[in-house]
C-alpha cells in the first residue's frame, strides 16, 4: 500500500541507514550508505571519520555538479514479509557552507548517532531539501 507523506516521512526518519544516490553531469550514478537526521523539510548528513579511500569524494563532486539526489530508506524483515517497507526521496543537494548551521546539523548527528557522542563529524555537511517522497508498505 502506498504511505502518506506523513507516515512516510516517520519512517524514513526512524531508519538508521539509507542509501544516497547521486548523478553526475554525464549521467552516471553513484550509490553508497550514509547515516543520517530530519530536519524539517530536509534530510541532513555529513562525511564522518570512518576510512574513506580518500577525501575527494564522488558524491560530494557529483552534488557540486548537478545538486540531483535521491534516497533510500527501506525495513526487510527475511522471516516476515508483511513487515516491508520503504521510503524514496527525490531532492536538491547542496553543500552547507554556513558554519552555525553545519553545527547545529552535526548536533543533530551526534544526538541520533551514539557513535558520534566522542567523534563528531568534521567533514562536509550535506543538507537535501526534500522534492519527491514516495513510499510503500505491505502493510501500514
Amino acid at each position: 500500500m502506498n504511505l502518506s507523506r506523513d507516515d512516510a516521512l516517520e519512517r524514513f526518519s526512524s531508519a538508521r541507514v539509507a542509501r544516497l544516490a547521486t548523478v553526475n553531469a554525464e549521467g552516471q550514478p553513484h550509490l553508497v550508505p550514509v547515516t543520517f537526521t530530519l530536519w524539517g523539510a530536509a534530510i541532513v548528513m555529513a562525511i564522518d571519520h570512518k576510512p574513506k579511500a580518500t577525501t575527494h569524494l564522488k558524491r560530494l563532486r557529483n552534488i557540486k555538479e548537478t545538486g540531483r539526489v535521491s534516497l533510500l530508506a527501506d525495513d526487510y524483515d527475511d522471516q516476515d514479509w508483511s513487515r516491508l517497507w520503504w521510503v524514496r526521496i527525490d531532492g536538491t543537494a547542496h553543500i552547507v557552507d554556513d558554519e552555525q548551521e553545519r553545527a547545529e546539523q552535526v548536533a543533530r548527528l551526534c544526538a541520533k548517532y551514539g557513535q558520534y557522542s566522542d567523534k563528531p563529524p568534521t567533514g562536509p555537511v550535506i543538507r537535501v531539501d526534500i522534492g519527491a517522497l514516495t513510499g510503500w508498505a505491505y502493510r501500514s
